[in-house]
């Protein structure tokens, strides 16, 4: 299922993480399993994270290792760590000003909820059963999702990219936008080879308005046979048998259907439009957009890469994170693994 699975610690926990942490943390308490800032992450939360592992490896058809056992302390580490992610995730929007209502987490919920279990409120309820999930965990890790979407979009908000940046771009890397030959086509796709020498027949004889006639009825090809089966093709842009009829053959005239074996399993009727252009260096006017499109998601990936990775470190410093007596995740399940500093255990 896309299923019940936000929040499975297993699996994977939502877990952005952003900008520049409290400067306080809160106290732990008695029934805290750990505090981040002044988050608190409660033995209630990891009790219902502990379920939705059990059922986890219920449904895995795998028993759930015994308490004591390395692996137990695996999948309470796992908890643990992505419990304090999570309360992270939720201090970054707080850092922020990020700000999630109600009827945007009723909204998110609706529709998550008709995907999991399109038959109603009994499906989803089995759902949830299996899953190990409560209604209120579910709800809480779409409320985490809209955080984590509007911390994303506040840290890309401020990320840009130049024409001096793209062209920078565009000369450095202009030999990937030399085009090979192209030339303009008519053509259509068939299935039968009956009617593929039917339709050749009536086109050797016919029109401009017999080529519209017959491609929008006939043509298997959605991308061209409302457009009378004109395109634009590149060479080798498409398989074998069409390229070379397109790139060999005379222009204006209409070639005997020929078999295409390596995709589409059918005969395509082919009339070249134009002469064979040559190849040529697409000018930076046409693809600027393109490259300041790919820049753009270059550089906001890095940064919020790099917010995250700032935020993090401002935790791991000094008791920002406190963790119960035997609580301490350990491994790749500590977020502070790789920072120098460690997490206070308490």
């Amino acid at each position: 299922m896309h299923k019940l699975r936000l929040a499975l610690p297993l699996l994977a926990v939502t877990s952005l993480l952003a900008a520049c942490g409290s400067s306080s943390s809160a106290k732990l308490g008695s029934g805290d399993v750990a505090v981040v800032g002044n988050q608190h992450v409660t033995q209630a939360d990891y009790d219902t994270l502990l379920n939705v592992a059990k059922a986890t490896y219920k449904q895995r058809g795998q028993a759930f290792p015994k308490q004591g056992t390395t692996q137990y302390e695996s999948v309470k580490s796992s908890i643990v760590g992505s419990l304090v992610k999570q309360a992270e995730e939720e201090a970054a929007g707080d850092s922020l000003g990020v700000t999630v209502t109600n009827q945007q987490v009723q909204s998110s919920y609706t529709q998550l909820k008709q995907r999991v279990a399109p038959q109603g409120e009994k499906q989803y309820q089995a759902e949830l059963k299996k899953a190990g999930f409560t209604d209120a965990l579910f709800r809480r890790d779409v409320r985490l999702q809209l955080i984590d979407q509007q911390v994303q979009t506040k840290v890309m908000s401020n990320v840009s990219v130049s024409d001096k940046e793209a062209l920078a771009y565009y000369r450095a890397h202009r030999s990937q936008y030399v085009q090979g030959p192209s030339r303009d086509v008519q053509y259509m796709l068939i299935k039968s080879k009956t009617l593929a020498q039917s339709l050749y027949k009536q086109l050797q004889s016919g029109n401009a308005k017999t080529w519209c006639t017959l491609a929008k009825k006939y043509s298997g090809d959605p991308s061209s046979k409302n457009n009378c089966g004109k395109a634009t093709f590149t060479q080798g842009q498409t398989v074998k048998a069409f390229d070379t009829v397109l790139f060999s053959q005379p222009t204006g005239v209409v070639h005997a259907p020929v078999y295409d074996a390596q995709a589409y399993k059918a005969w395509f009727i082919i009339r070249p439009l134009s002469k064979i252009r040559p190849k040529a260096t697409q000018p930076y006017d046409v693809v600027s957009a393109a490259i300041k499109q790919t820049l753009l998601g270059q550089k906001q990936s890095t940064a919020v890469k790099d917010w995250a990775t700032n935020w993090q470190k401002s935790f791991c410093k000094g008791s920002k994170i406190k963790y119960q007596v035997g609580y301490t995740p350990s491994g790749a399940s500590d977020p502070c693994a790789a920072t120098p500093t460690p997490a206070t255990t308490t």
